[in-house]
């Protein structure tokens, strides 16, 4: 049995966090599928690197710019591209599972990340160039993003809401696709939409962790806040869809909002490489891993198990421990969001920057 393959028997999909251009064209990004790997995000850090470090997109930005493209024309040609080849190698997945794996990301622009409305109209601009029906909208959890997802969802767009670091925020994000399910159903639309909710892992370990270290805490809890706060998530998600109100939608063809768990590649060395993978595997769940951690899940011997929903009160006393010793979790995912935004922002920027900067001299 693959290791991916054990992972699917605890109930976890295997998504790529990752999209190039080398890798379509190569025959990697087939090969990946093959091996199990039934769905791929992207942000714009990811296609920072993939366009501004490469040769791939040379020829095509030429072209872009010969027909007299924006630079935010261009960038919008080599993304969609990318994205729409992406999304036909997995269509054979989306179907084979009745819509349920077989997603591609795309995430809207950062700069929309406080406006409500433009993030809808992005996500619908975005969602019809595409084209197809397994892609997925990625829309920040900002107080701003979610009322965009209700009202995404209401369109029958499928969402990934991303930057989620907090249970409560998590929480507003499963209420936002019930809603919009709820709409959907009040007006007589089929039910058949997927989303699901990214929560980041190993960014609050490196946050926290610095804190333990500079406050001088007990050094048992290293590594521990970020599985802990995500098995909380996933605490609340099946809370939230095993009530009443998901049921009714459930008996209308509705699927669950699987949470997604992202940022699980390790920052510190010292952990291991599948700390993310092992710790947080289960039923109804996705691990979206970026190439080292898919290397080192595809190189293992180590059997996984559904272990996301054991050993939740040890992970309940990790927090309380935390806040007792004066971690404010709720300050460390308020500023994981914060710079997460940044971070996106100034890598989109970058992006365009280089794009105008490679199609000048390209042209040149």
């Amino acid at each position: 049995m693959t290791s991916i393959k054990n992972l699917n028997e605890c109930g976890q999909s295997v998504w790529y966090d990752n999209v190039d251009r080398g890798l379509l064209d190569s025959g990697e990004m087939e090969r990946l599928i093959e091996l199990g790997v039934s769905g791929v995000t992207s942000n714009p850090t990811i296609f920072e690197r993939a366009i501004t470090a490469s040769t791939a997109y040379d020829v095509e930005i030429v072209t872009a710019v010969q027909k007299g493209k924006a630079i935010q024309e261009v960038y919008d040609s080599l993304t969609f591209a990318d994205i729409g080849r992406v999304a036909d190698l997995l269509m054979p997945v989306f179907e084979q599972t009745n819509h349920a794996d077989g997603y591609v990301s795309i995430e809207v622009s950062p700069a929309l990340s406080r406006d409500t409305e433009g993030t809808v109209q992005e996500g619908r601009r975005l969602f019809r160039s595409i084209d197809r029906p397994n892609v997925m909208i990625k829309v920040p959890a900002t107080e701003e993003g979610i009322p965009a997802v209700r009202e995404l969802i209401k369109d029958g767009i499928n969402v990934n809401v991303t930057l989620i670091f907090s249970v409560e925020m998590y929480k507003k994000v499963v209420d936002a696709y019930l809603s919009g399910l709820e709409s959907r159903l009040s007006g007589g639309l089929p039910l058949s939409v997927a989303s699901v909710a990214s929560f980041f892992v190993s960014r609050v370990d490196t946050k926290v962790d610095k804190l333990i270290r500079e406050k001088g805490l007990d050094e048992s809890l290293l590594g521990m806040a970020g599985v802990a706060n995500a098995k909380m998530a996933y605490k609340r998600f099946e809370e939230l869809f095993s009530d009443d109100r998901f049921e009714k939608l459930k008996a209308n063809g509705a699927q669950v909002q699987r949470p997604l768990w992202a940022s699980t590649g390790v920052k510190d060395p010292r952990y291991s490489e599948l700390l993310y993978v092992s710790s947080l595997a289960g039923p109804h769940t996705v691990n979206t891993m970026p190439p080292k951690t898919l290397d080192a899940v595809l190189g293992t011997t180590e059997g996984f198990s559904s272990m996301v929903n054991s050993q939740v009160t040890e992970a309940e006393e990790v927090l309380t421990r935390l806040g007792d010793a004066g971690v404010s979790l709720s300050s460390v995912t308020d500023e994981l969001l914060t710079e997460g935004l940044a971070s996106f922002e100034k890598s989109f920027q970058t992006l365009l920057q280089n794009l105008k900067e490679k199609s000048e001299s390209l042209r040149g």
